[in-house]
C-alpha cells in the first residue's frame, strides 16, 4: 500500500486504552478489508475516508501482501485489527504476537481453544505494546450447534461461548470475539471490563452471505458488543463512506439506553427460545477445559449479577 494513503484527522484515533464505552461511534466500527491486494485495500480506505478509524486485516489480505500493508495503515493513522486467529504451540504464538506488536497493531486474535498456556504466552508477548488488545475467538459465527456437535462439542452455542470466554479472561485476554447472540449473556455473566468484538453484522435487509448467526449493528451494540466488524456491506457499496455513516447511525441507535434495553430484551427472548429447542443437549459444561487442569492464576473480572441492558 503506497505511503500516499491519506491520513485521518488529528485526534481521530482514540488513545483511551481498554475503555470500551465510546462516545464517537467510529471507535466501535471495524471495517473488514477482505480483499486480495494492497491496491484494493487502499481504494477502500480512501473511499471510506474519516467515516472509519479501524480496519481489519485478515488471513486473505495478510497472506497476499504481508506486513508492509499493516505498517502503511498504521503510518497513515489508522488502527489495525490483525485477525489471523493464532492457534499453535505457546512459544510459536508468543513469538507471532511479539512481531505483531512491533507492527503497531491495536488488536489481534488468538483461538480460545488453544489452551490457557497458549493464551498466557500471547498476553505476555503483547505487553511490549500496552495498548494492544488480545482477543480470544470463541465460536465462529459460521457455526451452529449441529456443527459443534459434529466436532465433539456438546451443549448450546451460548454455553460454549461463555465457557471459552471465561477461560480466556482468566488467562489475561482483554476481550473476546463472539456473536451478538451471546453478547448479552457474556455481559451478564462476566461484566463490562472487557471488549466484545462482534462479526456477522449485516444492516437491516442485507444479505447474510456465509454467516449463520447474524444481527444488525444496532442489535449488536444493544446486546453488549463494544465493537462490530463490517465488511462487504461497506466495501462493496456504491458509496462506501455513505454506507459507513449509515452504520454509524445504527451504532448510535443501539447505544441509546432506551432502545438498548428494548433490543436486548428481544434478543434475550430469542436466546431463551433457542435454548428451549436444545433442551436435550447438556445444559452445563465444566468450567475448565481438559488442557487447563493446572491453571495457577485467575484473572477473571468479578462476576456480576444478571441485569437488564
Amino acid at each position: 500500500m503506497p505511503a500516499t494513503l491519506p491520513g485521518v484527522p488529528n485526534g481521530g484515533v482514540s488513545q483511551r486504552g481498554h475503555d470500551h464505552r465510546h462516545d464517537d461511534p467510529r471507535q466501535r466500527l471495524i471495517v473488514a478489508l477482505d480483499v486480495s491486494t494492497a491496491a484494493a485495500a487502499q481504494k477502500i480506505v480512501a473511499a471510506v475516508g474519516d467515516s472509519a478509524l479501524t480496519y481489519k486485516v485478515g488471513m486473505q489480505l495478510y497472506t497476499a501482501e504481508g506486513p508492509q500493508l499493516v505498517r502503511d495503515l498504521v503510518v497513515s493513522g489508522r488502527r489495525v485489527f490483525l485477525d489471523l486467529k493464532y492457534h499453535d504451540i505457546p512459544n510459536t504464538v508468543g513469538a507471532a504476537v511479539a512481531e505483531a506488536a512491533k507492527l503497531g497493531v491495536s488488536m489481534l486474535t488468538i483461538h480460545s481453544s488453544g489452551s490457557g498456556k497458549m493464551m498466557r504466552a500471547a498476553v505476555a508477548a503483547a505487553k511490549a505494546r500496552p495498548e494492544l488488545i488480545v482477543l480470544a475467538v470463541t465460536v465462529l459465527t459460521s457455526l451452529d450447534e449441529s456443527d459443534l456437535e459434529k466436532i465433539g462439542i456438546r451443549g448450546t452455542v451460548q454455553d460454549t461461548v461463555v465457557r471459552l470466554a471465561t477461560i480466556a479472561l482468566a488467562n489475561g485476554c482483554q476481550g473476546v470475539v463472539a456473536s451478538a447472540h451471546e453478547a448479552s449473556s457474556l455481559r451478564a455473566e462476566l461484566g463490562d471490563a472487557f471488549a466484545i468484538v462482534t462479526p456477522g453484522i449485516r444492516p437491516a435487509g442485507g444479505s447474510v452471505g456465509d454467516q449463520v448467526r447474524v444481527v444488525t449493528p444496532a442489535e449488536a451494540i444493544a446486546a453488549g458488543a463494544s465493537h462490530i466488524v463490517v465488511g462487504r456491506p461497506i466495501t462493496e457499496a456504491t458509496d462506501p463512506a455513505g454506507e459507513a455513516r449509515a452504520i454509524l447511525g445504527q451504532i448510535s441507535r443501539g447505544a441509546d439506553p432506551v432502545r438498548a434495553e428494548r433490543d436486548a430484551r428481544d434478543i434475550e427472548i430469542i436466546n431463551r427460545n433457542a435454548d428451549q429447542l436444545n433442551a436435550e443437549a447438556e445444559d452445563t459444561l465444566e468450567y475448565q477445559a481438559p488442557w487447563d487442569t493446572d491453571e495457577k492464576e485467575d484473572h477473571r473480572p468479578a462476576k456480576k449479577k444478571s441485569r437488564k441492558r
